[in-house]
């Protein structure tokens, strides 16, 4: 379907002030938030991020996302959207107060309907859709979406995944990828334009389109299943060139965008279309532990060359972010273990809260949720297996590697031959092993911003990379110069270690500019053919290659949406700054 204008009057608004009041008659007043204390937990990023608005509107449906999206393009006004807001670069939410226009953030998290087609076979989900919730309804249906563990747990939106194409833990998949979606753009002449590529006939005028779509109100037969593309299905032979020159994924991949796929917020989303797959019953979980790094680089290169199925996920820890991990990522564990992951967004946004309430008192820290989290995780009986610890005694570097039913014989008999000679060791965990190994996994990708919280004396800030290695490198474990080293206080390595994606997060020592420390380390990943970042896609902390910027450029010519994305110019029209 071909574009459709907005239709939008040329009135002017006077002023700020009845703007705001357009923006509250479209989605009521108690969803438009205007207070410092109110916008607070939107506006500041989940890891890095952090700059004011005008207001933050919190629409109810899909015609009022696009009834607000008009009303500020008309008034020319910037606009961020925003879901969960569990990015790690910024990327959803202002940078600093160097803007030229007012901001708008729009956050989507009221709209959350899911659609299953197709038998569930495929998924339209709208724009405040999580992870965490599509996984519960497909899990009904013994399917499973893109993405199933780690942002997953803290809820991450699918839209947010495809925007950025997000990878993830599973081998087999890659970067969430679509060629279908529903989508509003900005063109030069300033109007609102509706695209449907979703496959789905919806009718002609936007509000009818968007109206349908969020109802769920068409048919089988409106539904065209040679749309297009709902998953990268290359990927899983791609992964498996263990002798390529080039990075398995990475976030500046120009084969993996696609209109809403990679579109880094650049576009107003109104749904994606995505495949589901069908779940693994009864896999199974081998605990891998060894002091020598070639050691899992030859079980890696092995596995994904000599057999017929690939593993569902092979996750790997250093053992320093392992005890980080377990100290201070503790009470998150337990949460989960005790609540579920269901309850960890209600949980984070009641974090935000309390401590928007604790600024009030100049005494106490900014972070004040995390130092009584902390003081409270003491307390907590040991969460870990046993077995995990002793190998934690034993081993310098941990992988998981999960695997399906079927593939569990045949690689419990590669295992057994291969550490026969080796000098690592493994054990097959029992389910609940298995499940614990994983979620303690994941919370070590929060263990350095609680870390940072607890020691603020000790430590000036994080710098946070996730670095896409070269398929052949078989040095893939990192050696700092040591002038580097002596910057920083602790180093969490961590990553999806069959597709070559660390995660490396650095605790730098008070007094040494954090930027700096990151900027220095860059070049050494440009020797080694790395590429950066691997799956948080560039926010406000990486700067875009020019392939990159003119991809955005394209997407959104007046630079309208979300401007200053890998580091690029803030004004209107892409104008230089320095102009």
């Amino acid at each position: 379907m071909s574009a459709q204008a907005s239709g939008l009057s040329q009135e002017n608004y006077p002023g700020n002030g009845a703007f705001i009041a357009r923006l509250r008659d479209i989605s009521g007043k108690n969803h438009v938030l205007t207070k410092p204390s109110a916008t607070y937990r939107f506006r500041r990023g989940y890891r890095f991020g952090m700059g004011n608005v005008l207001a933050v509107v919190r629409p109810g449906s899909l015609i009022e996302l696009w009834r607000v999206t008009q009303t500020c393009a008309k008034a020319g006004k910037i606009v961020i959207m925003q879901a969960a807001n569990t990015g790690l670069t910024g990327g959803s939410t202002p940078d600093g107060n160097n803007y030229d226009r007012d901001i708008v953030l729009i956050s989507t998290q009221r709209l959350d309907k899911i659609h299953l087609i197709g038998g569930g076979k495929q998924v339209v989900c709208l724009p405040g859709a999580t992870l965490h919730e599509l996984e519960g309804e497909l899990n009904k249906i013994g399917r499973e979406p893109h993405s199933v563990i780690g942002s997953s747990c803290i809820g991450a939106s699918v839209l947010g995944g495809v925007s950025n194409n997000s990878g993830g833990a599973l081998v087999q998949r890659g970067p969430a990828f679509t060629e279908m979606a529903v989508f509003g753009q900005i063109g030069q002449d300033g109007q609102l334009r509706l695209v449907n590529h979703l496959g789905i006939q919806l009718g002609n005028d936007p509000e009818t389109i968007l109206n349908k779509l969020e109802d769920g109100s068409f048919s089988e037969s409106d539904i065209n299943w040679e749309a297009g593309r709902g998953h990268d299905g290359n990927y899983a032979q791609h992964v498996r060139d263990v002798d390529a020159d080039t990075p398995a994924r990475f976030n500046a991949d120009p084969n993996r965008w696609y209109e809403a796929a990679g579109c880094a917020g650049k576009l107003v989303v109104f749904a994606v279309r995505l495949d589901t797959f069908p779940a693994h019953k009864n896999p199974k979980v081998f605990y891998i532990g060894t002091n020598k790094t070639d050691e899992l680089e030859e079980l890696r290169r092995h596995i994904l060359t000599s057999f017929e199925e690939l593993p569902i996920a092979g996750e790997y820890i250093h053992r320093d972010a392992f005890n980080i991990a377990e100290k201070y990522g503790k009470d998150t564990f337990a949460i989960i273990r005790l609540l579920g992951t269901r309850f960890l967004p209600k949980f984070f946004a009641m974090k935000s809260r309390f401590d928007i309430l604790t600024q009030r008192f100049g005494f106490l820290p900014h972070n004040t949720s995390d130092v009584v989290m902390q003081a409270l995780s003491k307390v907590l009986p040991k969460q870990l297996p046993q077995r995990m610890c002793d190998y934690r005694d034993r081993f310098e570097h941990h992988l998981m590697l999960k695997v399906s039913a079927e593939m569990a014989g045949p690689i419990g008999d590669y295992l057994k031959e291969f550490f026969s000679q080796a000098s690592g060791d493994y054990f097959e965990c029992t389910p609940d092993e298995g499940a614990k190994a994983f979620l303690h996994r994941f919370a070590a990708a929060g263990a350095a911003v609680r870390y940072r919280a607890i020691h603020p004396k000790e430590a000036e800030d994080i710098v946070a990379l996730d670095v896409a290695l070269r398929r052949n490198d078989r040095e893939w474990f990192e050696t700092l110069p040591q002038e580097i080293e002596d910057k920083l206080i602790v180093k969490l390595y961590y990553g999806h270690f069959f597709c070559h994606v660390m995660h490396q997060d650095y605790v730098v020592k008070k007094g040494f500019d954090a930027m700096a420390v990151a900027h220095s380390m860059l070049p050494g990943l440009d020797k080694r053919g790395a590429r950066y970042p691997a799956e948080h896609n560039v926010g406000h902390l990486y700067e875009a290659p020019q392939e990159m910027l003119e991809h955005y450029r394209t997407l959104d010519p007046c630079n309208c949406f979300n401007p200053g994305i890998g580091k690029a110019t803030k004004r209107a029209k892409w104008v230089a700054e320095s102009v």
